[in-house]
């Protein structure tokens, strides 16, 4: 059974206030109209859910924010024995995210390599293999494909202008508009 993403683009409007305490979050956006994919390598790098790829996770277990809008805690109480892994992560910290940094472990996979006459040879998928007696950068044949041990990026596990390009932008606009410290995304899982 495979983990779904889901939650909010939440950001903190200050317009018409002159006391920021007075300010209040919202519910910008509801992720699903932005992200509709599953690629554990991103939710285990930014989240630790599905995280066969050994990257410390950027906000792990963080649980709702103490503030967070009423909307997003009705949708994800809606379902308890549904959703898990609630967490969110502020703009402000994802910019300042090393995207280079690489997993803490080895991945748990082994990535896979076909070749075709148009494209050469190109990472086909990743396979659950005995990792037992392998070590970083092992590579060998199987069958008609390239084998590799190895360890993933930040980058290449959430790619600027990959799936979560929407997310990214949109979080960005708001920022620009409110400030980076008053825009986060909320999110959890199900399975």
């Amino acid at each position: 059974m495979g983990a779904d993403i889901h939650g909010f683009i939440e950001c903190r409007c200050t317009y018409g206030t002159l006391d920021e305490e007075d300010s209040s979050w919202y519910a910008a956006i509801d992720l699903d109209l932005l992200y509709g994919g599953r690629c554990y390598d991103a939710f285990g790098c930014l989240f630790g859910v599905r995280n066969y790829a050994g990257f410390r996770p950027l906000a792990e277990a963080r649980g709702l924010p103490p503030d967070v809008t009423a909307e997003v805690r009705d949708q994800y109480e809606g379902a308890p024995d549904l959703f898990h892994s609630a967490s969110w992560i502020g703009w402000e910290e994802l910019t300042a995210v090393d995207w280079d940094e690489p997993a803490f472990t080895l991945d748990a996979r082994v990535r896979e390599y076909l070749y075709s006459a148009e494209r050469g040879w190109y990472e086909s998928g990743k396979s659950f293999q005995n990792l037992v007696g392998r070590s970083e950068d092992d590579v060998w044949m199987q069958e008609d494909k390239i084998m590799r041990v190895g360890r993933m990026t930040r980058r290449e596990a959430v790619p600027a202008d990959g799936e979560w390009a929407p997310v990214w932008a949109t979080m960005k606009a708001l920022a620009d508009v409110h400030g980076p410290e008053y825009v986060r995304l909320v999110v959890w899982f199900d399975n």
